[in-house]
């Protein structure tokens, strides 16, 4: 078991996505064909046109682009969060189907703060991996047992005195069913289960979203570990895009004024 550290990367993004959308956006103001728009684009008239759209909340156009990201290292917790962004698309890896033999963990930073609490969270870590091995291994015991016993007829309760031998039966016998048995007891022993485990996840938004998405999760109300991610695929998109997104973050930033009324931090973004 080791505590696990964020990564994020961005797999793919609309090829030339200045250009798709201000294409998009003249379309809407204009009698040309989409070609002779096309055509009459320039790196100039494009920035221009996307910091004008950008100013007015012309949001619609960014729809038309996207960006998908491999995100590693966070927990459970953190794509509790993720996911009530509901226009995006995730994909998430499984606790049904993969067997956390030793699961990765993330430490919150207010925890990591203090040693002892950091030992003693770790410590708690371990015993939970214990317990989750516990549980599967019971499951599986007890799952083999009754269907070769009590199922099957052809096999004495004197079998349960040698687990090996059960589950070598078992696997010799009807490999198939004892992958699913396999697959039962992980789906249930995950209920033990930590909101720490750390857990990979791709996402894909379109543009619209995503700055949706970082105003609310850069701002400084946000919890500290989506706060981190957020400001790393921030980060990654203005090196794609810096006409688009140099100017995304908080509200407070964005805005130049902060939407959270009394439950405000008082502290302006300034980047």
């Amino acid at each position: 078991m080791t505590q696990s550290k964020l990564n994020v990367k961005i797999l793919a993004h609309t090829p030339n996505l200045e250009k798709v959308i201000a294409t998009a956006g003249k379309l809407c103001y204009s009698s040309s064909s989409i070609s002779d728009l096309e055509d009459k684009l320039t790196e100039a008239n494009i920035e221009k046109f996307i910091k004008m759209v950008m100013e007015i909340k012309h949001e619609s156009i960014l729809e038309h682009c996207s960006f998908t990201f491999a995100i590693e290292g966070v927990s459970r917790s953190l794509t509790h969060q993720l996911v009530r962004h509901r226009i995006a698309s995730y994909s998430q890896q499984s606790q049904r189907y993969v067997k956390l033999n030793s699961f990765e963990y993330i430490i919150p930073k207010e925890i990591e703060k203090y040693k002892s609490l950091t030992q003693q969270y770790i410590k708690d870590m371990e015993e939970i991996q214990n317990k989750y091995d516990f549980y599967v291994k019971e499951l599986m015991d007890n799952y083999i047992y009754d269907y070769l016993v009590e199922e099957t007829g052809l096999y004495s309760a004197d079998i349960q005195q040698d687990l090996e031998l059960m589950h070598k039966i078992m696997k010799t016998r009807d490999k198939k069913m004892y992958s699913q048995f396999t697959k039962k007891a992980i789906e249930n022993a995950r209920y033990i289960l930590p909101n720490a485990c750390e857990t990979k996840i791709i996402v894909t938004m379109n543009i619209r979203t995503l700055i949706h998405f970082f105003q609310q999760r850069i701002c400084s109300r946000a919890q500290d570990e989506i706060q981190g991610m957020a400001r790393e695929m921030l980060t990654q998109c203005r090196e794609v895009s810096p006409i688009i997104f140099n100017h995304v973050g908080a509200p407070c930033f964005m805005n130049k004024k902060c939407p959270e009324g009394k439950m405000s931090c008082g502290k302006m973004q300034t980047e």
